[in-house]
């Protein structure tokens, strides 16, 4: 997009030149791993796309993954992809300096994709309060997600600013923290993804 259609035909005005260039700037910062996601994961495959009653068939020959027939996979697919725009958002608060808005947005995902699981597996969302290694639980996450899930927990605003007020949160939480808090939550798409995808 030409620098003048950014600023609506105002070429000349500075600071929308200095907002347009940081934005340019923030959407050229890569993530492989965030754009496979985004890419091959949210898109709709058409093992994913069959027909509802033919996709129960596949459920019920799925053998021991867990999945019961009354499964919900299009609704599975369609919480995982607002986990996966989740993950996308919370590069960008990363991005822009927004610590607490990074980790509150790697909660929302890893709760996304864990209740994914779990519409995939029960047809249904479980509940939970809150704690998304009680949530991993529900669902059967192993070991090394529930502890992914332990770290991401904290970050729920409410439990969050119930210690720490919104105008601390960001100072609270550094730069490399906030990093941390998306390869947590990476893992546990990535998991996710393993499941819901390949139903």
């Amino acid at each position: 997009m030409p620098f003048a259609d950014a600023n609506h035909g105002k070429p000349d005005d500075p600071k929308q030149n200095e907002v347009t260039w940081h934005d340019q700037k923030a959407s050229h910062v890569s993530d492989p791993e965030l754009e496979r996601l985004l890419e091959e994961g949210v898109s709709l495959t058409q093992e994913t796309t069959l027909p509802f009653s033919r996709s129960y068939a596949h459920v019920e020959t799925a053998g021991d993954t867990g999945i019961s027939p009354g499964s919900d996979l299009q609704g599975a697919l369609g919480l995982f992809a607002e986990a996966a725009q989740d993950m996308a958002t919370a590069g960008v608060e990363l991005g822009l300096g927004r610590h607490f808005a990074c980790a509150d947005f790697c909660n929302q995902a890893a709760e996304k994709a864990t209740q994914s699981v779990s519409l995939l597996r029960f047809g249904h969302r479980s509940m939970y309060d809150h704690d998304l290694g009680a949530l991993g639980t529900l669902v059967g996450a192993p070991e090394d997600i529930l502890e992914e899930l332990a770290i991401l927990t904290p970050f729920h605003p409410e439990a969050f600013h119930a210690e720490t007020p919104p105008e601390e949160a960001d100072e609270v939480i550094s730069a490399e923290q906030a990093r941390s808090y998306i390869q947590s939550a990476r893992h546990v798409l990535s998991w996710a993804r393993s499941i819901v995808l390949n139903a």
